[in-house]
């Protein structure tokens, strides 16, 4: 599983290796928001790297209200050994890591710099 650490800002940190369209493989630390509904955001410059395909267009309102419209791309993520296929929105900040990847599993975070970010597939119910 996919475990990190808190940084000096106070955020949990994963690091995560994605795949691209055609075997393209690249690593990136990727934050982990809980009140990001989605599963990742990427730059679009990475995007562009892992050449990955076009799928739709979305649009989501952020935490001050403001609506926003971006591309959703499809692309995969190394998840448990094994290739996971995610939807990929693109937003020119840091990488976020959202709920919808994090769906049955949990999250247990030491809320202090350097402390442990770990998740965990939660047993069938």
């Amino acid at each position: 599983m996919p475990s990190g650490i808190v940084n000096h800002d106070r955020e949990a940190i994963i690091r995560l290796r994605l795949r691209g369209h055609r075997g393209q493989e690249l690593e990136t630390d990727a934050v982990v928001d809980t009140g990001y509904s989605g599963a990742l955001t990427l730059p679009y410059n990475a995007i562009v790297d892992l050449q990955l395909p076009f799928q739709r267009r979305g649009t989501a309102t952020l935490g001050d209200g403001t609506e926003v419209v971006f591309d959703v791309y499809q692309g995969a993520v190394l998840w448990e050994g094994q290739p996971r296929p995610l939807r990929i929105d693109v937003a020119e900040v840091e990488p976020l890591l959202g709920m919808s990847l994090l769906y049955g599993h949990e999250l247990k975070i030491e809320v202090v710099e350097g402390g442990e970010v770990v998740i965990r597939k939660l047993p069938l119910s």
